[in-house]
């Protein structure tokens, strides 16, 4: 074999790049919806669990802590990653984890093992997400063709969520709880198979391979304390000892991994990517929005059980037509940012968002599904879809095709930490309303005073949507699109 045949057969293949990417694009959406799913699909199926394995109802939120606990503080590290290791590689060790966590989770017996199998379950996707999204941006360049790749994308993040509280009810009422993780094992050893006949490899020149381990423990370990004290703090409380001690010491952390970013030869997260305008404004305004997403899916579910009697599969059943308008939402802002800049087709989602969690802040008790949760809903659900299409697009613009692991991670960083930060603080707000409401005059019934907080929960997840939209207006490029 020549030097030069021996250097081609090195060198990533690009043929699939050009000649099938509605196939890479398909299956990385498969394996990404197994990410966005496993957000939502446990929430339904925790009273089940809690009765099976016998769990205090204290220990009962690390099942869900434990998974976006460690998916957020690892994002960054997984698309840095990415970009050195390779993405493909990233990719099937994050699916090939990811699929281990949930076979050990639907087999838990023990309340130890299933939140640890769940910590396994959110480092895989932590590794998976960033590098399936790089893949995508890399696999399809500026211009048309990405802004139609990140439509469907980003109605993923939607639909499958929507769609993760749907099949949560059924399966937990189906074959049982155990399912709700057992669906993620044929799916994960399915795309660890076929992934090196479907996506291409790729990853930065072996002379930029260098690793960045002070930033990694210092960047990591602040992410997982930050988002381990924010969902500790609703139940602990803001003012206590543990949530202060918390938050001091991923601000100390925080601040020595931008120390050492500053100083680094390879640095993890180069700063000099947020000189990218549009990539600092997409970040904020997604964490404002995933804040008011969160709220709304947590929240809604709430209201509908605690206060309407909704039982869990006829909640689950009650979000169909939510997923199917984020679908329209995405299809609709997919045609237009064709043709537009991002910003106004973001800044339309974003309004569309507000106002139907305006209108779900003024729910009856006494709702009735059609005329009073149905068209919030709706609009929500258009606006989410229109929302996160500009959102993607915006995040990916500019940045060079060696840091699109990078971006991604960073993304996706803000979307998990986005969410817990919105849900925090209005979960807070609205048990302390709902505390407040039923020691007032009168001690109102329980179902009343949890409709109070719930209303206000909701017009906290509108300002969260409205924070959004001043960004979009204030601090986002005219993106014109690309031909």
């Amino acid at each position: 074999m020549t030097l030069a045949a021996a250097s081609q057969r090195r060198r990533p293949s690009r043929a699939p790049v050009t000649e099938r990417p509605g196939l890479i694009l398909a299956f990385l959406c498969v394996v990404q919806s197994m990410v966005y799913l496993d957000v939502t699909i446990v929430n339904v199926a925790l009273p089940s669990i809690q009765g099976s394995l016998g769990m205090a109802d204290g220990d009962l939120q690390y099942v869900v802590t434990a998974y976006g606990t460690v998916l957020g503080g690892f994002l960054l590290l997984g698309g840095r990653l990415a970009d050195i290791l390779g993405r493909r590689r990233l990719l099937r060790i994050g699916v090939a984890l990811f699929g281990a966590g949930s076979l050990v989770a639907g087999i838990a017996h023990d309340p130890g093992v299933l939140v640890t199998a769940r910590a396994v379950q959110g480092l895989g996707a932590a590794l998976t997400a960033p590098a399936a999204l790089s893949t995508l941006t890399t696999v399809y360049g500026e211009g048309a063709a990405r802004n139609k790749a990140l439509g469907i994308w980003g109605a993923l993040a939607g639909v499958a969520s929507v769609l993760g509280v749907l099949f949560g009810g059924l399966l937990t009422q189906g074959p049982g709880w155990r399912w709700v993780f057992f669906i993620n094992v044929p799916i994960a050893v399915a795309a660890v198979v076929l992934a090196p006949y479907v996506v291409p490899e790729s990853r930065l020149p072996q002379t930029r391979r260098r690793f960045d381990t002070a930033g990694a423990v210092s960047l990591t370990a602040g992410l997982l304390l930050l988002i381990y004290t924010l969902d500790q703090a609703v139940n602990v409380g803001w003012s206590a000892a543990r949530t202060i001690s918390g938050l001091t010491g991923a601000a100390v952390l925080l601040a020595a991994f931008v120390t050492v970013e500053l100083r680094a030869e390879a640095p993890l997260l180069p700063l000099r990517i947020f000189r990218l305008p549009t990539l600092r404004a997409a970040n904020l305004a997604m964490a404002l929005m995933l804040g008011a997403m969160l709220t709304l899916f947590f929240f809604a579910s709430l209201f509908m059980q605690q206060v309407l009697g909704y039982d869990a599969l006829r909640t689950g059943l009650a979000y169909v037509p939510l997923a199917l308008a984020v679908v329209v939402g995405a299809g609709l802002a997919s045609g237009l940012v064709a043709k537009f800049p991002a910003k106004p087709v973001l800044i339309t989602g974003l309004a569309l968002s507000a106002a139907g969690l305006l209108v779900l802040a003024r729910l009856p008790v006494s709702a009735a599904y059609a005329p009073d949760v149905l068209p919030p809903f709706l609009l929500v659900g258009v606006g989410l879809g229109m929302s996160l299409v500009p959102v993607q697009i915006a995040a990916a613009t500019g940045v060079p095709e060696q840091e699109a692991g990078t971006a991604a991670g960073l993304i996706n960083t803000s979307q998990e930490a986005g969410g817990s930060v919105g849900v925090a603080i209005v979960s807070t707000v609205a048990y302390t309303r709902i505390g407040h409401a039923m020691s007032g005059p009168g001690h109102p019934a329980l179902r009343s005073a949890r409709a109070t907080g719930f209303h206000e929960a909701f017009l906290l997840g509108s300002g969260f949507a409205l924070a959004a939209l001043v960004v979009a207006v204030l601090l986002l490029p005219r993106v014109r699109p690309s031909v």
